[in-house]
């Protein structure tokens, strides 16, 4: 029974971690793209939706955290209707583990989209003509967001209990 509780505890820790992680990188991607937001529009209150975009962009990795503790929620039975799966330290462990990427890779390229993204507005401010460029320095880093959830949905979706 311990052991089944240490399982499950180290699934849910990997899962919380993963969404919790993905979320702070995004409040704080966000929040410095914001800052960048705030200080042209009100300079220049037409550039407010192309900013939006560029705010909002580093809040996705929140959503990819949410959706791999979604799967290791759905991997233990949360969602199953028939109970919780008693696991063992290792399965908990591989469930923790398979968080891992996207919990790091959300966090990590977050802050980062949102530091490219307050640059693009710079480019939005310079030259507004050119600010879909922008949007494609953004991209490349969303890349590295998408490619952690596809290794945590890869790597919870392999296990068997």
């Amino acid at each position: 029974m311990l052991e089944s509780f240490g399982g499950l505890a180290l699934a849910f820790a990997g899962g919380g971690l993963a969404a919790a992680m993905s979320c702070a990188g995004s409040a704080k991607g966000t929040g410095i793209a914001g800052e960048a937001a705030a200080g042209l529009t009100s300079e220049d209150p037409s550039m407010s939706g192309k900013c939006m975009v560029f705010q909002v962009l580093p809040g996705t990795q929140g959503l990819y955290g949410f959706v791999v503790w979604f799967l290791a929620a759905s991997a233990v039975g949360v969602f199953g209707g028939t109970g919780l799966i008693e696991l063992t330290i290792v399965q908990g462990c591989q469930v923790f583990f398979a968080c891992l990427p996207m919990a790091l890779g959300g966090y990590i390229s977050a802050i980062a989209q949102g530091k490219v993204a307050a640059a693009c507005i710079g480019i939005l401010a310079k030259q507004p003509e050119d600010w879909s460029k922008g949007i494609l320095y953004c991209v490349i880093v969303e890349f590295y967001a998408i490619l952690s959830l596809l290794v945590s949905f890869l790597m919870i979706n392999s296990l068997s209990f």
